[in-house]
């Protein structure tokens, strides 16, 4: 049987058809600008991609689509599950979860914490219900994995009656990403994942940082929100709490449009002035633009800072796993990274880290150095392993 893998945004639908234990992916998609008439639904199938027009089209319609596209394959009737990606399942979730009646109550009442994910997701949820109404349906939570960071590591210093009574704390994110290139990373280094600390660093156009240790998060970069923690293409990550009212004041803006524009006019956009996308801004770097060399080091100074900070939450470090869009193409931004990391036993293999780009994993520091590794990072298939074991377990 086949699991169907779904990963909702606000305008978006990501789906893959997977056999949780191979690399058997027979159909694949992306359906883009849901509600618009540019909407449309791009379909990968058996080395072929074709573009499906879906003028004003939404959840529903692109679910159409993917059966139609299974029914064209022969497939329908082997969908054994489906797996949807769910950004914050709070203190709740600390495991994926069958999608009961319950359980949907509990991803609606999380939506306060993730106002600009939940709600795509649950739309997601009742669409592809509606679509494969007679197979079980899991919840696979970004923040899962990070509930086993320990208090030290979660709680704000702020008064504690805003996190016992509205859920204030650091949550994490990217826990499907962390969880799967840590355990392929144990099996690249060859050995078991419950003895190795590993520092993961998931870097794309969203990018956090994750101390785990023994295959269990200890601590993460990102916190309530997935705008805390690193420089990423346009959020800001960590900036000074004191920000909000003081630029809401100075520019007369509301603290809506503040945190708006820190989540979509800031980081490497921000910053370059120019672009969010890092091949750009490495390109334009080189041809002597300013605000583009500024944003690439500044991602790269604060990248360095965090993965330094997290081996404080290991106490011993065996390796540093780079992964995301950034992390397994961009051969300069891992190397200026572990230049700055020298001081913890980092040293790149320049050849090395030169051929670890699309696609091309595996280690790029020398023999001599703390290990650092290029995972390509596979959510699709981490999802559709949790939705088999919940599955199978009936649970």
């Amino acid at each position: 049987m086949w699991t169907l893998v779904v990963n909702c945004g606000s305008s978006s639908l990501k789906f893959a058809l997977l056999d949780p234990e191979t690399t058997d992916v027979p159909l694949a998609g992306l359906a883009e600008r849901l509600g618009t008439d540019a909407a449309s639904v791009r379909v990968d199938r058996a080395g072929e991609r074709v573009t499906v027009p879906l003028p004003g089209g939404g959840y529903p319609d692109a679910f159409g689509v993917v059966l139609a596209e299974l029914d064209a394959l022969g497939l329908r009737e082997q969908v054994g599950a489906v797996g949807h990606r769910v950004v914050h399942g709070g203190e709740r979730f600390s495991a994926p979860a069958l999608l009961t009646p319950e359980v949907l109550d509990a991803v609606r009442a999380c939506v306060p914490l993730a106002p600009l994910h939940n709600p795509a997701n649950i739309a997601g949820i009742e669409a592809a219900q509606a679509a494969f109404g007679d197979v079980p349906h899991v919840a696979v939570f970004d923040t899962a994995f990070h509930q086993t960071m320990p208090e030290v590591a979660y709680r704000y210093a702020v008064p504690e009656a805003w996190y016992r009574q509205h859920g204030v704390r650091r949550y994490g994110f990217h826990g499907t990403s962390h969880a799967y290139v840590a355990g392929e990373a144990a099996r690249m280094l060859g050995r078991p994942l419950e003895d190795l600390n590993l520092v993961t660093a998931h870097l794309g156009n969203g990018a956090s940082v994750c101390a785990v240790a023994g295959g269990r998060s200890a601590d993460s970069s990102m916190g309530l929100t997935p705008l805390e923690g690193l420089v990423m293409g346009t959020r800001s990550g960590d900036v000074d709490p004191g920000l909000h009212d003081f630029i809401a004041r100075q520019a007369g803006l509301s603290l809506t449009q503040v945190t708006a524009a820190l989540n979509k006019e800031s980081g490497l956009l921000g910053l370059s002035g120019l672009s969010n996308d890092m091949r750009e801004l490495e390109e334009a770097a080189g041809r002597g633009h300013a605000g583009a060399r500024l944003a690439v080091e500044v991602f790269v100074y604060r990248l360095a800072k965090t993965v330094a900070g997290m081996a404080v939450a290991l106490g011993r470090l065996d390796g540093l796993v780079f992964t995301g869009g950034i992390g397994e193409n961009s051969a300069a931004v891992r190397s200026a990274t572990l230049e700055r990391l020298g001081l913890l036993g980092f040293r790149l293999d320049p050849e090395a880290n030169a051929r670890a780009v699309r696609g091309q994993g595996g280690l790029i520091t020398t023999p001599e150095s703390l290990p650092a590794l290029v995972v390509n990072t596979n959510e699709e298939r981490m999802i559709a392993r949790e939705t088999a074991r919940i599955v199978d377990r009936g649970v």
